[in-house]
């Protein structure tokens, strides 16, 4: 049994103590309760516990056997120990242990004063927490609370017992109070192979933004060869940041990288520059700009700017390695001015684009809004009726085709009649568009009107009952709709078109009142859509588990209006639409949707997508598409453990109606516990007959960094549902920038 015995701050007092008795022996330790000399606001007790103790009153302690020291936030234990009162200062000997906050650190000898927090240890051996990280030096100063300079030391993220990598400095600082680590002629050393050396080394202690170089990149495509990158990023402030990298590429020379960023709380924006000087394979200057900000200018009001620029047509696929990027055909040049407010919104905007040709594929640029104002409005229970406004007036340009002014009005009234288990909605409008033609006129096409009313009754009921599903209770819905539309014929063939396209045929698009994209044309119309829609849902929660709909819509009168070039439908019925999703099981998802045409027999769409996700870090992924004459493609793709610490992850995404790989992925990794090493393969067609193919190795060293390219984004862009691997096993946190 163990007491304590306040003393005063000049008095010290030490009581034997019985601890525990062995074969007839009785052990006694001294105990010592002291109170530092400091003014009574300040008094902090510091408890002292040894076999034996001997001393000065008011000078030092001296205490031996199995000691032990406590101070708030301190904990001290060692074989022998001198406290010195006066200078609040602890000497320690033989297998010395001391515990602060996060910390631990061992070693044979300590010497510290303990409200500064300022002294050394010799050969010491430190843990840390946040993260967890640990390392060995030959000497360790303690410059304050939570700051350490290491001497000849080493630094790793990895549990005791496993040395597979760790940072070998001469000389280290470990900041925790800004959480930045940095190492002086410093080498990595992985499985005992010394693989980078830096005269100077900044890592995070955590996931906070710090100014330094970023581990480099490595790797490899078809096109511009090996590839190494050095990126810089600077944190200028916590709202603003950059990263400047310099890129060589094997092939073509050094490229040069910026992109800065910005947030505030009225604004945000992002800009990026590459420059690729004299490219060995172009012999060319090479360049791609990008500009994108957004303003709230208050009342209602923003702004924006989005301007992208690249030198030539091929930039994108010679050099950049993803689907998204070398996809990009039209680049915009826009700015726009918004209101938002009181059920009104206003647009303004100029826009224009840089089109880049495939040269088996050219396609014609779209036209520029020089400008465009679009003016809209939803003003509901006006008293008891709903208004709406859509209106536009544009002013298309473009070099080589018809150049001219549409404005374009469209009020409408609708009348909702609801209740909890049906609606029905009249609405009518009329529809008003006027054509002013200027350059680029050859056939002297007349300034033109179209004016037409527009009619439309949705109506719709809503039916539940309770089920029963696998013992599992939910409530189950069944909601009959019906759309009809009318809006008669008016030639519309003279007209130009700026902008319409067919929009594609979807269930939203069964509902809407013109199968056309933008204003050129207007359907005519006397038609009725009849769609079924069934739904499971948790009666608790709400929760959506499965969803079934069938649609179809039928035509009471022959199509007249469609686009140059168009055939007008000879069906009295639309295809008929059925789409299913939900969760079969929880681990099981389905989405899956058909297009059948019921005169001709056939299904002119399919598209079925399968997910099993048992757990995090387990997913496959297996998909068919299918449209009549156009394409017909299996897209397969997975991530899954293979065996032990080894992962694998793939796609395959194969044309049948082409006969060629669309995009091929095949990755291995292998989680180390503290570090993941992967290499990742990736292949996808860039343009009608051209491929790009890269390669990524990359080593993570969890709480530094990685080295070599980073394929997740790569990975993530074509595994639905990819969880990285650091999530699935390591909680140490990876500095990510940007």
């Amino acid at each position: 049994m163990r007491t304590r015995l306040p003393i005063t701050a000049i008095a010290l007092l030490t009581v034997p103590v019985a601890l525990h008795a062995e074969e007839g022996a009785l052990e006694l330790r001294q105990q010592t309760t002291l109170i530092s000399n400091f003014p009574q606001d300040e008094q902090t007790p510091i408890f002292l516990d040894a076999d034996r103790m001997s001393g000065q009153q008011d000078v030092e302690i001296e205490a031996e056997g199995e000691v032990e020291l406590r101070k708030r936030g301190q904990v001290v234990n060692s074989d022998r120990l001198i406290y010195r009162q006066a200078e609040d200062e602890v000497h320690a000997l033989g297998n010395v242990r001391i515990e602060q906050q996060d910390s631990v650190v061992s070693g044979p000898e300590l010497k510290m004063k303990l409200d500064t927090r300022q002294g050394y240890m010799r050969q010491p051996v430190y843990q840390m927490t946040q993260p967890d990280a640990r390392g060995a030096a030959e000497n360790l100063d303690f410059v304050g609370e939570n700051k350490y300079n290491i001497t000849d030391g080493t630094y790793t993220t990895c549990s005791e017992g496993n040395n597979d990598w760790f940072v070998r400095s001469s000389a280290m600082e470990l900041d925790r109070t800004v959480q930045v680590g940095t190492a002086h002629h410093a080498s990595v050393v992985f499985k005992g192979v010394p693989i980078l050396y830096t005269p100077w080394l900044q890592f995070p202690l955590n996931n906070q933004r710090k100014s330094g170089f970023l581990p480099p990149t490595l790797g490899s495509s078809g096109k511009s060869g090996a590839m190494f990158a050095l990126p810089y990023y600077w944190n200028i402030a916590p709202e603003r940041d950059a990263t400047l990298t310099p890129r060589i590429l094997s092939k073509r020379g050094l490229q040069l990288r910026g992109e800065y960023r910005y947030l505030d709380q009225n604004y945000a924006g992002t800009s990026n520059v590459e420059y690729l000087p004299n490219d060995s394979l172009s012999g060319t200057n090479r360049y791609n700009l990008l500009l994108n900000h957004g303003q709230l200018l208050g009342a209602g009001w923003s702004g924006g700017l989005n301007v992208q620029k690249v030198s030539d047509d091929n930039y994108f696929r010679d050099l950049n390695s993803t689907v998204a990027t070398t996809s990009q055909v039209n680049l915009p040049r826009e700015g726009t001015l918004a209101f938002n407010d009181y059920g009104l919104s206003f647009l303004a905007r100029v826009q224009s684009f840089q089109t880049l040709q495939d040269p088996l594929a050219p396609i014609t640029p779209p036209y520029s809004r020089l400008p465009q104002l679009l003016l809209n409005g939803v003003w509901r229970d006006f008293p008891a009726v709903d208004l709406g406004l859509a209106s536009e007036w544009t002013d298309f340009r473009h070099p080589t085709l018809l150049n001219g002014q549409r404005f374009s009005f469209y009020p409408s009234v609708s009348l909702p009649l609801n209740q909890s288990f049906a609606f029905v909605t009249p609405k009518i409008g009329v529809h008003h568009t006027r054509y002013a033609l200027s350059e680029n006129n050859p056939d002297e096409v007349p300034d033109m009107t179209r004016t037409l009313p527009v009619f439309s009754l949705d109506s719709g009921l809503f039916m539940e009952r309770d089920w029963v599903l696998r013992g599992s209770e939910y409530l189950q819905t069944l909601e009959p709709r019906l759309y009809y539309l009318n809006i008669p014929y008016r030639d519309q063939s003279r007209l130009p078109n700026f902008d319409s396209a067919l929009a594609d045929f979807s269930y939203a698009q069964m509902f809407s009142e013109n199968q056309f994209i933008g204003s050129d044309r207007i359907n005519d119309a006397n038609q009725l859509t009849a769609a079924l829609t069934s739904r499971l849902l948790d009666p608790v929660t709400g929760q959506e588990w499965m969803r079934a709909t069938i649609g179809q819509r039928y035509y009471f009168k022959e199509q007249q209006v469609v686009l140059p070039g168009g055939v007008a439908r000879s069906d009295n019925s639309s295809d008929i639409l059925a789409t299913f999703s939900g969760r079969v099981t929880p681990a099981w998802g389905v989405d899956a949707g058909v297009q059948y045409n019921t005169g001709r027999q056939e299904f002119q769409k399919t598209g079925v997508g399968v997910r099993y996700q048992p757990e995090t870090g387990k997913v496959l992924n297996l998909g068919y598409r299918f449209t009549r004459d156009a394409l017909e493609q299996v897209d397969i793709s997975s991530q899954w453990p293979i065996h032990g610490r080894w992962q694998g992850m793939g796609r395959f995404n194969y044309s049948f109606l082409d006969s060629k790989l669309l995009e091929g992925l095949a990755g291995l990794e292998y989680n180390g516990g503290c570090w993941a090493a992967r290499v990742v393969m990736h292949q996808f067609a860039s343009a009608t007959a051209e491929t790009s193919s890269s390669i990524f190795f990359q080593l993570e060293l969890f709480g530094m960094g990685r080295i070599g390219s980073n394929p997740q984004d790569i990975l993530k862009r074509n595994i639905s549902g990819f969880s990285p691997t650091q999530q699935l096993s390591s909680p140490a946190t990876i500095y990510e920038p940007y």
